[in-house]
């Protein structure tokens, strides 16, 4: 198909299938996603009540872990170009495993944010970027495998909100961590038993002098951070404020939890679609429908009537945009740019995209105090998914010429 990913990538050669690669990756970051992110605001308020501390003390941890692995994600980016990510994978998980254990021991803020620190590395080494770097280089059909693995971690937040809740309610906030700790060790092995053998320093990609900084003065390089920093705005946004926002809208709290679960089961029917499709499709296109479905779905919650039915097309817009985009952010950015330093190009993307993650919480939170309601927040959500379509419309048009 016209602009698809090409098939060229290393001179090592790949598995006849991608069926052990997509089931490793799959269930290694559903896992990781699980324990190391998703589960973490449940712990907020059984830690705050036996230690003490603070909503924003508890929740710097994590703000701490994001700018870290933001800095963090261009060094394992290159890692992952010149030496393979089979081993930097498997130590990252079985890492974020030991921390878990030693956040079930920590009593004071210092030890607390340190183990946050490191949390930070295990995210740029364990979880998104390099796991998909991975699969862009090993992959005989890089689409298709990353849309497979989308099917599975599109349900991390419905397999792990409930089963660590019960977690702490059956055992404790401390005993809860050891388990989940104990989940985080399975990512690793699996890394080791099914995925191949890292290739030899001088076969990996980007071993020979890959110029990063060239390629991000490129404007298909500038426009694609454009639009993935706007989705990863609106993303982490709603992800703390949906909630809150959608219970100021007067809906029954049994409506609210609903909408808010309906995000993750409209996410994979989209990405089922786009499996279904194959090749017949680029990662441009359904990177400009995508982006255009982001300002629909804003402007669809800053209009619609405070009713379910309609609240639910907002819904389906933002979960179809949402569910698309987390493939084009891996498979797009090998078609717009290319393969060549695709570890350290992806890494230096999600560096660009740690501020508005960190701001966007806070951000939203400003707004709502200072208007006294969350008004404002889906017209400016709107007008940053416009400009986000914008971007990724001349990031594909780049390519195209």
């Amino acid at each position: 198909m016209e602009g698809s990913v090409p098939k060229a990538m290393g001179r090592s050669e790949k598995p006849a299938s991608d069926r052990r690669l997509v089931i490793c990756t799959a269930i290694g970051q559903t896992i990781g996603w699980g324990t190391l992110f998703a589960a973490f605001p449940l712990f907020g308020a059984p830690i705050e009540a036996e230690l003490g501390w603070t909503r924003t003390e508890f929740n710097a941890g994590l703000t701490v872990a994001l700018l870290v692995s933001g800095l963090a994600a261009i060094p394992a980016g290159r890692w992952v170009d010149r030496r393979g990510g089979r081993w930097l994978l498997a130590l990252g998980g079985w890492a974020g495993a030991l921390l878990l254990a030693a956040w079930s021991q920590a009593s004071t803020l210092p030890a607390y944010w340190a183990i946050w620190i490191g949390m930070g590395l295990v995210q740029a080494t364990a979880l998104w970027s390099p796991a998909m770097a991975v699969v862009v280089i090993q992959a005989r059909d890089p689409v298709r495998a990353i849309t497979g693995i989308t099917f599975v971690t599109g349900f991390t937040a419905t397999i792990f909100v409930p089963l660590t809740a019960l977690l702490i309610d059956r055992l404790g906030w401390r005993d809860a961590l050891l388990a989940l700790a104990a989940m985080q060790a399975l990512p690793g092995l699996l890394t080791l038993w099914l995925l191949p053998p890292d290739p030899p320093r001088d076969r990996a990609r980007g071993a020979g002098g890959f110029d990063l900084g060239r390629a991000m003065r490129q404007p298909a390089f500038l426009s694609l951070a454009g639009a993935l920093s706007a989705h990863a705005f609106i993303g982490v946004g709603l992800g703390a404020h949906a909630i809150p926002l959608l219970r100021e809208r007067g809906l029954p709290e049994s409506s609210v939890i609903l909408l808010v679960s309906l995000h993750g089961p409209f996410q994979v029917a989209a990405r089922a679609v786009l499996f279904a499709l194959g090749r017949r499709v680029t990662m441009r296109g359904v990177g400009r429908l995508a982006s255009a479905l982001l300002p629909v779905a804003m402007l669809l919650l800053a209009l619609a009537p405070s009713e379910f039915g309609w609240l639910v097309l907002y819904v389906l817009a933002w979960a179809m945009a949402d569910g698309l985009m987390a493939i084009v952010r891996a498979a797009g950015v090998a078609e717009i740019l290319g393969r060549d330093g695709y570890g350290a190009v992806t890494g230096a993307l999600s560096m660009i995209a740690v501020l508005p993650r960190m701001l966007a919480p806070v951000a939203i939170a400003l707004i709502s105090e200072g208007e006294a309601g969350y008004g404002p927040v889906p017209w400016l959500m709107a007008g940053l998914g416009a400009i986000g379509a914008a971007c990724f419309a001349a990031a594909a048009a780049q390519r195209s010429r």
